[in-house]
C-alpha cells in the first residue's frame, strides 16, 4: 500500500486493526517463540497437597538424569538473597492495624498452602528432560488439615494457614458511614435482603504465562522476556526482589501477549524463580506454563460471599445500603487483591443510584486455594452484581417494573459525589436505559413470554444498570487510599526526517488494538497516513516510563499521546513562522497543513518536518532542531463508563438448560475512538460475563482442597454457539477528565452481564435468587420444586 492510498485515521471511525494481518497469518511473536543461544528449560515441582509441612527434599535421582543443569529449592532462594513476594496495596483494618500479610516465598520453604504451589525448580537442556526430572524429585510432606469455606476458615477450630495470623483473617475493612446507614434503615418502610456468592473463576487466557530470562555476567545485567500486562512495573519489582542495583541492569520485554484479563498484571512466584535461576546457571532459562498449571496457579477471580440489605420507602426510593462481604484471598494476598476487594469493589456499590447512606464491610480471608487477584473488571463486576440483584428484588417488593425501579433511583445530575469516595464524571442514565429498552423491544416481551410458554419453555427478562471506574488514577487519590501513586501514563513521539512517526507508549497491548487506535488518532492529528506511524511498546529499553494496561487505561495513554502531538504541532508553528517570516501565533494547523491568513501561504506537515531536521530555516540558538516530544498524563479523576444491559433467556424445564436468546446493551463509553474495536471488546466482555452467570465455576473439594475443575473437561467454558447475536448501542456522554472525552470499554461487558442474566433467570422461574453459575442441574432442580409447588 503506497502513501497515496494508505488509510488516514479519523477519531470515531471503524478503521480495521493494523495488527491483525500479522497475527492471523501466524507471524505473531510470543515469549515461547523465542529460543536464545544456550537455551535451557524449566519445570516446576508442585505440591499435590493443599496444606502440608515440607520435610526433606531429595533431588539426587533427578540430578542424575540426562540433561539436568540445576535444581533449586526454596532454601536455595533464601540463601541466595531472593526477597519474598510483596502485597501491592497497603490496606488498613477498621481497628487501625495494617493488613496481616502472610509471608510468600517464591518457592515454598516450610509450608505449602494450596495445590500447585511451587516447591522446587528443575532446569534442563530440553523441556522434556526438565519435566521428567521434576517428576523424580521426592518431597517429604506432613499433610495438614485444609479449609476452603471462608466462614469455616474464620472459625475458632479452623486450621491456621499462617502461624502469625489468627483466625485466617487478613483484614476487616470498611467504607461509608455506619451511623447514617443505620438511620436510613430506621426510617425505611421497605427492605430487601440477599445472601449471594460471586463464584470463583479461572482466567484462561489463550496464551499461558511464559518467561525467558537471560543473565549476562560480564556486566551483571539481565534481559527478561515476559508475557505480562505491565513490563515496566515488573522491571521495578524484579530489580528490587533480585537485588539488582538499578533499572539499567534489567531489561523487560513483553512482545505479543495472547490475552491477559488482569491475570497477567500480577507478580507471580514462577517468573521470579526463573529469573533467579537464569542468574544462578548463567544461561537463558525458559518456562511456559502448561494448561493444568494455569488452572492451578494463575490468579483466580471473584470468589465473594456477600450479605446485603437495601432500605426503601413505599415508593421504592433507595434510602440506605448495608453490605458485608467475605473475600477469598486464597493462600496469600497477591499483588493487587487487597485493592480489588476494597477500593475497586466497595466504592462502586451505589451503582447508578443516588443512595444517600451506605456502609460496607469487607473481610479478607485466607483459605487453602489459589490466590485471587484482578480478573476482568476487578471488583466492579462484584459490586454491580450486588446492587443489581437488590434492585431486581426491590422491583418485586414494591410491585413495579424492573426498568421503573431503576429510573426512580438513577443519579440525575453530574458530576455526582457518591458517599463512597468517587465522584462520577458525566452520564445520562435514563437515556441509556431508554435506548437499551428500545434495542431489546422490552415492550413486546410479554407476548414473547406467552409464545414460549406455549412451547413448554420458561422465558424471562432481566436488566442490569452498571457503572464502573476506569482509567486508573489519579496518582494522589490512589496514594491517599493506600497505593504507591504513580498511575500516570507516558508517550514519546518521534517524527523522523522523511515524515514517518514513531510512538513510544508505556501502555501495553494484549488484544485491545492499541497499535490501531494510537495510529488512528495520531494520523488524524498530524494529517498523515496511518502506515507512516509505528507504535512501540512493551520494551523497557525503548520506553522511558509507563504503567501498563489494565482497568481500561487507554484513555490515559492516548491522552498522553495527544499532548505529545500538540507539542509537535506547536513547535511546527514556530518553524513555519520562521519559514514564512510571520509570528507563530498567526499560523494555523488543520488536516496536515499549516496555513496563515497573513501570507495566504501553506506548508504541509511533511515540509515542516523536513525543515525541522534540516535546521537551515530557523535560528538553532532559539529553536532546537528535530521533532521529539514526551508527555506524562495524570488524570484528575477516574472515568465512569456506565450502561444498561437487557438479557432475555429461555429455560427448558425438562433439562434445566438455559439459553440466552437475546442480549442487548446500551453503553456510555464517552467518545469512542474506533467503534469496531470497541464492539469487539464489548463482545468479549459479554461472553465472559454470561459464562460466569451460566457455566464457569472453579470448585475445590471441601475436604482435601483439591481443584476439581482443573481442565476443560470439567470447567465450563463458553463457545460461539452458546451465545446469541449481541445488540449494541453507544450512548455517549463525553468525560471532562481527559482531552479526548473517552471513558473506557474493556470491562463493561463482564460487569453488566452477570446480573442481567441472573435477573432474567429469576424472572423466568419466578424466584428471588439463584447463585451463579445457573447450571442445568441447578435450574432443573428449581424447576422440579416449582412443579411440586404448583
Amino acid at each position: 500500500m503506497t502513501a497515496m492510498t494508505a488509510p488516514m485515521g479519523k477519531f470515531g471511525q471503524s478503521v480495521k486493526r493494523v495488527e491483525d494481518s500479522r497475527l492471523i497469518t501466524g507471524n505473531g511473536r510470543y515469549v515461547d517463540d523465542l529460543v536464545l543461544p544456550g537455551q535451557t528449560y524449566a519445570s516446576f515441582v508442585r505440591s499435590a497437597y493443599a496444606h502440608a509441612r515440607i520435610g526433606a527434599i531429595d533431588v539426587s535421582a533427578a540430578e542424575a538424569m540426562p540433561g539436568v543443569v540445576k535444581i533449586l529449592t526454596g532454601q536455595d532462594l533464601v540463601e541466595g538473597g531472593l526477597f519474598t513476594l510483596p502485597s501491592g496495596w497497603n490496606l488498613t483494618s477498621i481497628d487501625g492495624t495494617p493488613a496481616r500479610v502472610g509471608v510468600h516465598h517464591a518457592l515454598a520453604v516450610d509450608t505449602v498452602r494450596f495445590v500447585g504451589e511451587p516447591v522446587a525448580l528443575v532446569i534442563a537442556e530440553t523441556r522434556g528432560q526438565a519435566r521428567d526430572a521434576a517428576d523424580s524429585v521426592f518431597v517429604e510432606y506432613e499433610e495438614l488439615p485444609t479449609v476452603v469455606d471462608m466462614a469455616a476458615a474464620l472459625g475458632p477450630d479452623a486450621p491456621r494457614l499462617h502461624a502469625d495470623i489468627p483466625s485466617n483473617r487478613a483484614f476487616t475493612w470498611d467504607i461509608g458511614n455506619a451511623a447514617e446507614a443505620d438511620a436510613a434503615f430506621a426510617r425505611a418502610t421497605r427492605r430487601v435482603s440477599l445472601e449471594l456468592r460471586n463464584n470463583r473463576l479461572v482466567p484462561n487466557a489463550m496464551e499461558p504465562r511464559a518467561i525467558n530470562a537471560e543473565w549476562r555476567s560480564f556486566d551483571s545485567s539481565m534481559t527478561i522476556h515476559l508475557t505480562h500486562q505491565n513490563p515496566i512495573g515488573m522491571r521495578v519489582l524484579f530489580m528490587m526482589l533480585l537485588g539488582l542495583e538499578s533499572e539499567n541492569h534489567l531489561r523487560v520485554v513483553s512482545p505479543d501477549v495472547g490475552g491477559g484479563f488482569g491475570s497477567k498484571a500480577a507478580a507471580y512466584a514462577e517468573e521470579l524463580v526463573v529469573a533467579f535461576a537464569a542468574r544462578a546457571v548463567g544461561r537463558p532459562v525458559k518456562w511456559t506454563a502448561e494448561r493444568t498449571e494455569s488452572f492451578l496457579t494463575d490468579a483466580h477471580g471473584r470468589d465473594h460471599v456477600t450479605k446485603a440489605e437495601l432500605a426503601m420507602d413505599d415508593h421504592g426510593r433507595f434510602l440506605g445500603l448495608k453490605v458485608h462481604t467475605l473475600a477469598n484471598l486464597g493462600g496469600y494476598i497477591s499483588t493487587s487483591n487487597a485493592l480489588v476487594v476494597s477500593y475497586m469493589y466497595a466504592t462502586m456499590l451505589c451503582g447508578q443510584y443516588a443512595i444517600p447512606a451506605v456502609h460496607a464491610v469487607v473481610e479478607g480471608v485466607y483459605t487453602n486455594t489459589c490466590p485471587v487477584d484482578a480478573y476482568r473488571g476487578a471488583g466492579r463486576p462484584e459490586a454491580a452484581y450486588v446492587i443489581e440483584r437488590l434492585a431486581h428484588l426491590a422491583a418485586r417488593e414494591i410491585g413495579v417494573d424492573q426498568a421503573e425501579i431503576r429510573r426512580r433511583n438513577f443519579v440525575k445530575t453530574f458530576p455526582h459525589q457518591t458517599p463512597l469516595v468517587y465522584c462520577y464524571d458525566s452520564g445520562d442514565y435514563e437515556g441509556c436505559l431508554d435506548e437499551a429498552l428500545r434495542l431489546a423491544d422490552y415492550a413486546g416481551f410479554e407476548q414473547r413470554r406467552t409464545e414460549a410458554r406455549a412451547r413448554g419453555k420458561l422465558r424471562g427478562i432481566g436488566l442490569s444498570a452498571y457503572v464502573e471506574a476506569c482509567g486508573i488514577g489519579p496518582s494522589k487519590l490512589l496514594a491517599s487510599l493506600g497505593g504507591g501513586g504513580g498511575m500516570w501514563e507516558s508517550c514519546e513521539i518521534r517524527v523522523q526526517p522523511a515524515g514517518s512517526v514513531e510512538v513510544l507508549t508505556g501502555a501495553h497491548n494484549h488484544g485491545q488494538g492499541h497499535q490501531t487506535v494510537y495510529a488512528q488518532i495520531i494520523s488524524e492529528r498530524f494529517g498523515i497516513p496511518m502506515d507512516r506511524i509505528t507504535v512501540v511498546q512493551g520494551d523497557t529499553d525503548r520506553i522511558q516510563a509507563g504503567t501498563g494496561t489494565y482497568g481500561s487505561r487507554a484513555s490515559v495513554g492516548l491522552s498522553a499521546a495527544v499532548r505529545s502531538c500538540d507539542k509537535i504541532i506547536d513547535k511546527g508553528r514556530h518553524i513555519v513562522g520562521y519559514m514564512l517570516g510571520i509570528d507563530p501565533g498567526e499560523v494555523d494547523f488543520a488536516d496536515g497543513i499549516y496555513t496563515s491568513a497573513a501570507t495566504n501561504q501553506t506548508v504541509a506537515f511533511t515540509e515542516m518536518v523536513h525543515a525541522a531536521h534540516a535546521a537551515t530555516q530557523f535560528p538553532t540558538d532559539q529553536l532546537e532542531p528535530g521533532l521529539v516530544a514526551t508527555s506524562f498524563f495524570d488524570p484528575p479523576n477516574f472515568t465512569y463508563p456506565a450502561g444498561v444491559h437487557v438479557c432475555e433467556v429461555e429455560i427448558d424445564p425438562e433439562t434445566g438448560v438455559t439459553e440466552v436468546v437475546a442480549f442487548n446493551a446500551a453503553d456510555d463509553f464517552g467518545n469512542v475512538a474506533n467503534p469496531m474495536i470497541v464492539e469487539g471488546q464489548v463482545h468479549g466482555g459479554l461472553t465472559q460475563g454470561i459464562a460466569q452467570a451460566l457455566w464457569e465455576n472453579a470448585v475445590y473439594d471441601p475436604d482435601t482442597a483439591q481443584l476439581m475443575t482443573a481442565s476443560y473437561m470439567d470447567y465450563g467454558m463458553p463457545r460461539a454457539d452458546s451465545l446469541p447475536e449481541f445488540g449494541l448501542a453507544f450512548w455517549p456522554s463525553p468525560t471532562p477528565v481527559n482531552p479526548l472525552g473517552m471513558k473506557g470499554c474493556g470491562e463493561a461487558g463482564a460487569i453488566g452481564s452477570p446480573p442481567a442474566v441472573i435477573n432474567a433467570v429469576c424472572d423466568a422461574l419466578g424466584i428471588a435468587h439463584v447463585d451463579m453459575p445457573a447450571s442445568p442441574e441447578k435450574i432443573w432442580r428449581l424447576c422440579q420444586e416449582r412443579q411440586e409447588v404448583a
